[in-house]
């Protein structure tokens, strides 16, 4: 099982992916919204920002979101650390309900090139 340690780096490191794409996936990823990922088998809620294309981790709790953010990610750890490592397919895993994502509908259609 990933710890909580290994969840935070993870996160940084899809910030920094984020961050280093071009074209279409980093246009995607240029929005300024809320964001939450709630690590359900450390049950532990990262809480932050996405901005410009980057993921920036401002809090991190125990238990469920405390507010309910504008994109909401629900993972296992485990499954967070494969998808940054590129062993989990985020679409996939989204699909098989592995993964839950949530945002309202415009964020939606954005974010599916990041899929």
């Amino acid at each position: 099982m990933a710890t909580i340690e290994e969840c935070r780096a993870a996160l940084d490191q899809l910030s920094d992916n984020l961050a280093g794409a071009e074209g279409g996936v980093r246009g995607s990823a240029a929005l300024d919204r809320s964001l939450s990922c709630r690590i359900t088998d450390l049950d532990v809620t990262f809480t932050g920002r996405l901005e410009n294309g980057r993921i920036t981790v401002l809090d991190t709790h125990p238990g469920p979101p405390r507010e309910k953010a504008e994109i909401r990610l629900t993972m296992s750890g485990d499954d967070l650390v494969a998808m940054v490592d590129g062993e989990l397919n985020f679409a996939k895993a989204w699909a098989s309900g592995r993964v839950k994502l949530e945002a309202g509908l415009r964020d939606m259609l954005r974010l599916r090139s990041l899929l």
